[in-house]
């Protein structure tokens, strides 16, 4: 018998058993299926999450504060504290301190209540700097950005992220509005481009102001206490460069050492390291628990093909009297196993990627479809099915002639 010969037999088998086929191929369907839309979904958090710590701003340092201690000994969270001034900002900017720091933006924040009219909006009102804009990478869509001039008068102008805009105005075009936080009216000049939501929050939900006019009327210390720094390298090449002088012109200014900084610097990279290395550990957990059901599967196709042969032992004895060799018998199981394993993963596959298409607009979620994941899983599927056909194809081909023949 020719393989030509054993696939058309190995088809005519799964054909004739169809409901018990088609259960077998199910359980390995559904396990290829979980395992890709598993991984696809880690893979679109990672690059999820990538691309809102990219959209922080270009070669971007984060300078926070330390955590407090209070007199019992209670340490709190990191960024409790308020060590960070607006002298440590102007040194940072500094070109001859740090010659690789190509922008620096003070920023100070505090949740305020906006009113527009009848409407009313709790959000974010930021302090800075002009440089912010660039720091941030950020633009605006319509109007325009405060300036020095907005800054050195302390006027009372704010630029608005698309959420307050429509929170407070609906559709109608923000800027030129009036919006009053804390009594104090404050004209819109300009509207931010649309970012989105990182580890820090909805990046469009909120009002920036000048910190100087911020610092005349949230602040309690004057302007002098900020919340965070945000600092921009000259180039990606100089970002390892501004880390360091950054570092160490914060611990001259403070009169710290290393070991018991009052402040924190974090650059893109480590936040995008941390966040990445925690979405990879998440997705090898799920896509081990989805694997399960590729194991089930495998059985699944093992138990199918043991009750095949306990099925057909008169068939594989007339076959051997017929002259058929064991090597004969063993291939065609094999291929029958084989083929349902193979059924299966490819039906998988196209589920898997079904899913993929349609799961991001339910779930909100980016899911990747990956080449190498779908060509493993089909290899994997074959796999599966040859395994699972060894112990039954070799029971097949070890039976005797009048064994089998005798068999009721």
């Amino acid at each position: 018998m020719n393989w030509a010969e054993t696939l058309r037999t190995a088809l005519d088998a799964i054909r004739h058993r169809r409901m018990r086929s088609a259960l077998t191929v199910l359980g390995i369907l559904i396990g290829i299926a979980a395992v890709m839309l598993t991984v696809g979904l880690g893979q679109g958090a990672q690059q999820q999450v990538a691309a809102q710590i990219n959209s922080l701003g270009s070669n971007l340092l984060v300078v926070t504060p330390g955590s407090t201690t209070s007199v019992g000994g209670v340490r709190g969270g990191a960024g409790s504290a308020s060590t960070l001034t607006s002298a440590d900002a102007a040194l940072l900017a500094n070109t001859t301190v740090a010659p690789d720091i190509g922008a620096v933006a003070p920023v100070s924040t505090t949740s305020q209540l906006a009113v527009a009219g009848t409407s009313t909006w709790t959000t974010s009102i930021v302090g800075t700097t002009p440089t912010w804009l660039t720091v941030r990478a950020r633009s605006v869509v319509s109007g325009r950005f405060f300036t020095n001039d907005d800054l050195n008068n302390l006027s009372r102008v704010a630029v608005i992220g698309s959420t307050t805009a429509s929170d407070l105005f609906g559709f109608r075009d923000p800027v030129g509005q009036q919006v009053t936080i804390a009594n104090i009216p404050f004209t819109i000049i300009g509207e931010l481009n649309t970012a989105g939501s990182t580890v820090g929050g909805d990046q469009d939900d909120q009002l920036v102001v000048p910190s100087t006019t911020w610092a005349s009327i949230f602040s309690s210390s004057g302007g002098s206490t900020i919340s965070s720094i945000y600092v921009e390298a000259a180039s990606t090449q100089a970002l390892s460069a501004a880390y360091q002088e950054t570092d160490n012109a914060l611990l001259t200014q403070h009169g710290v050492t290393a070991s018991n900084a009052d402040f924190q610097v974090a650059s893109q990279a480590s936040l995008l390291q941390t966040a990445t290395s925690t979405t990879q550990i998440l997705t090898i957990l799920l896509a081990g628990i989805a694997a399960i059901s590729l194991l089930v599967g495998g059985i699944g196709v093992m138990n199918i093909m043991l009750v095949s042969v306990t099925e057909r032992v008169r068939e594989i004895g007339l076959r051997k009297a017929l002259g058929a060799t064991p090597r004969a018998i063993l291939r065609q199981f094999l291929v029958e196993a084989s083929v349902l394993g193979l059924i299966g993963g490819l039906l998988g596959i196209a589920l898997g990627t079904i899913g993929a298409l349609t799961l991001p607009a339910v779930l909100g979620q980016p899911v990747l479809l990956s080449l190498p994941v779908a060509l493993g899983a089909l290899l994997v599927s074959l796999i599966i099915g040859i395994v699972a056909g060894v112990y039954p194809a070799g029971r097949a081909a070890r039976l005797a002639p009048i064994d089998a023949l005798r068999s009721e």
